[in-house]
């Protein structure tokens, strides 16, 4: 059962931006290990990569129904299956999660689905 429907874009100008002048805007979005993740890219992937993320983040907490602040950017993690597709691999969601994350060359857009365990009398 769908318990939640969330969807975000970012504009990488404005993410590129926010790289060059505050680097702890990066910590704040991502956690430890997407970090290591985000290091290892050159600065355009780094770009998508972080606004891919960001989006994620937000679309998780609308498909929640807090918004962010009730749910914290650390609260989710955004990693990546064997064959690079993104994965939510923390969040305080119980059931599953899917994530997809597209990218074009201004924007960064990202769809959250969470499915419940439907329990029966």
């Amino acid at each position: 059962m769908i318990k939640g429907i969330g969807i975000d874009m970012v504009e990488l100008s404005r993410i590129e931006k926010i790289i060059g002048n505050k680097s702890s805007f990066v910590k704040r979005v991502l956690t430890d290990d997407e970090h290591a993740l985000f290091q290892k890219l050159p600065h355009k992937r780094q770009v998508e990569f972080l606004a891919g993320r960001f989006a994620c983040k937000e679309a998780f907490s609308k498909a929640w129904g807090t918004g962010i602040g009730s749910i914290g950017l650390q609260d989710v993690e955004i990693l990546k299956e064997e064959n690079g597709a993104p994965k939510v691999t923390k969040s305080p969601h119980e059931g599953n999660v899917f994530v997809s994350i597209s990218h074009t060359d201004t924007f960064a857009v990202a769809q959250i689905i969470l499915e419940g365990v439907e329990i029966r009398d």
